[in-house]
């Protein structure tokens, strides 16, 4: 039986994938391992052995890769040490013998906790692996194989109902002949019925929705908001840059100025593109007020958190304190495994990073507010929450308007080891007040049923009839009208009511956008 690894969604019992495969966990001895239950040699000792030793440069250090030959014993083995060494719940671990285990990708999956919470959800949701080549085109400039749709599902089990969140600029899913936009409901894939439960169906809409690569062409049976009657569309997939930074722009109030963009991902090229952003909204007189709309951010880089914090905040609350400091486990209470750095905080960063184009050490803009409306839902996660929790530590207020986030403060440092960039959880990270325990999320404090971490704001659901940025979205007019003095509206926005192994929820009021692991994470950058 094969194991599914890499996944996205569940929808009755079948998954939609990133990728899959690989053989089964537990499966041929590899014979020979001289496994010893608890006894751990150093992960250096087999790091770079490889059963498929690479050649050539690696474009993420720029330099050869290290990689020489070795057997998947040995993949295995470095697997199993670093886990013990650096994982945050190592002795949860149930040590078991790499010998039997035939694929590292499906010994990895064993190498983490399987308690559960007392909602019983996974306590550990976040453990997965990438490629390491498209990890890094992902990572560094947010190239991906898709139509530059991002889509939500509303259902997961039949009636299923799956929308279109938001496109990406001059992609395929915006090609005049196509003209997707928001709110627009998938009906057909391939010619199969949203609503198929058979696993042929869900196969053909998984190969639909999520091409694995570019130059597939996939037709789609589609109803645009507010039309009487479906159209067909034909995409071709291709590798689509992701723009992080949209909408941006100021809405004039009896209040004052509000500015207002759209952040959909940490990725490195948010760097230049939230600098952009904040001189922008700083033309003139300056903003009086921001929204930040980080409903379907999963995370990221941590250093741009940092930076996007700073830049709302200015300097005065955050000179000289911590956006967040990071807890390894109690192996290492002093220095941290995988740089061999001592444990410092992450500061507000006031200077660039050198993320993407810009240059490192630049001083960065601010808008200097003691107060930013986030506009929030369940695919709020990580970093995009560490900056909720980073503002809320040095005092900045935080008004939530939306869902309740994922809650994941927790994160891990990206490490390849021949071909696989594998990723554990190995900290938790709080804040300038040493808080960091929301791991039920940030809820706004009207919220209904499974409340998470209670932040000022107002409960909403999302609103696919208005375009993002619009005044009349329901969740930006919640927050205009929070401005103004005016009571929230009746809850609607509820927090998730199940997740998969993968973290991925089966089912949501709000939904979800169905993003790669890599895009609800807390990445740290080693620059």
């Amino acid at each position: 039986m094969k194991a599914i690894a890499r996944c996205l969604y569940v929808l009755s019992c079948t998954v939609f994938c990133v990728a899959c495969g690989g053989g089964g966990g537990g499966g041929g001895s590899v014979g020979g391992s001289g496994w010893v239950s608890g006894v751990f040699q150093d992960a250096s000792t087999f790091q770079a052995m490889c059963l498929a030793p690479r050649s050539g440069i690696n474009p993420a250090t720029n330099l050869p890769y290290p990689d020489i030959q070795g057997t998947t014993l040995d993949e295995n083995n470095f697997l199993r040490s670093y886990s013990d060494d650096t994982y945050l719940w190592y002795n949860e671990i149930t040590d078991k013998d790499p010998g039997l285990f035939n694929d590292p990708i499906d010994y990895f999956a064993q190498l983490k906790t399987f308690a559960t919470t007392p909602s019983e959800a996974d306590k550990d949701k976040f453990h997965f692996t990438f490629d390491s080549e498209a990890w890094f085109q992902l990572s560094q400039s947010g190239v991906s194989a898709g139509y530059g749709a991002q889509f939500v599902l509303l259902s997961a089990t039949p009636p299923r109902e799956i929308v279109v969140a938001y496109t990406e600029p001059n992609s395929p899913a915006t090609d005049p002949a196509v003209s997707l936009e928001r709110g627009a409901r998938i009906l057909e894939i391939d010619g199969v019925d949203i609503n198929d439960n058979t696993q042929a169906g869900v196969d053909t809409l998984n190969a639909g929705l999520f091409p694995s690569g570019p130059g597939e062409l996939h037709t789609f049976t589609i109803l645009d908001l507010g039309a009487q009657n479906p159209r067909a569309i034909t995409m071709t997939s291709a590798l689509v840059t992701s723009t992080p930074v949209q909408n941006v722009k100021v809405i004039d109030t009896q209040m004052g100025r509000v500015g207002y963009l759209l952040f959909n991902d940490h990725i490195a090229t948010a760097e230049e593109a939230l600098v952009d952003a904040v001189n922008l909204l700083n033309v003139g007189a300056g903003i009086d007020e921001l929204v930040l709309d980080i409903r379907y951010n999963g995370g990221g880089f941590l250093a741009i958190a940092s930076e996007l914090a700073y830049m709302i905040a200015g300097d005065m609350p955050t000179a000289g304190r911590t956006f967040e400091l990071l807890q390894f486990n109690d192996k290492h209470p002093i220095t941290d495994p995988v740089t061999g750095q001592p444990i410092s905080p992450t500061p507000f960063y006031d200077v660039t990073r050198g993320f993407g184009s810009l240059p490192p050490n630049q001083p960065l803009p601010s808008l200097n507010l003691p107060r930013v409306f986030v506009l929030t839902g369940p695919g709020t996660c990580s970093a995009s929450e560490a900056v909720m929790n980073g503002l809320r530590g040095v005092d900045v207020e935080v008004i939530q308007i939306g869902s309740t986030t994922c809650g994941k403060p927790y994160g891990f440092y990206p490490t390849d080891n021949c071909g696989t960039t594998y990723f554990t959880i190995q900290f938790r990270g709080v804040n300038q007040k040493n808080f960091g325990d929301y791991t039920d999320g940030f809820s706004p404090n009207n919220t209904l049923t499974n409340v998470g971490t209670v932040v000022p704001g107002c409960s909403v659901a999302d609103d696919f009839t208005a375009a993002l940025g619009d005044p009349a979205e329901r969740r930006l007019a919640a927050a205009l009208a929070y401005l103004a003095g005016q009571p929230c509206p009746a809850p609607s926005g509820f927090a998730l009511s199940g997740s998969s192994k993968t973290g991925a929820p089966l089912s949501a009021t709000d939904g979800i956008v169905a993003k790669s692991p890599w895009h609800t994470n807390r990445i740290m950058d080693r620059l």
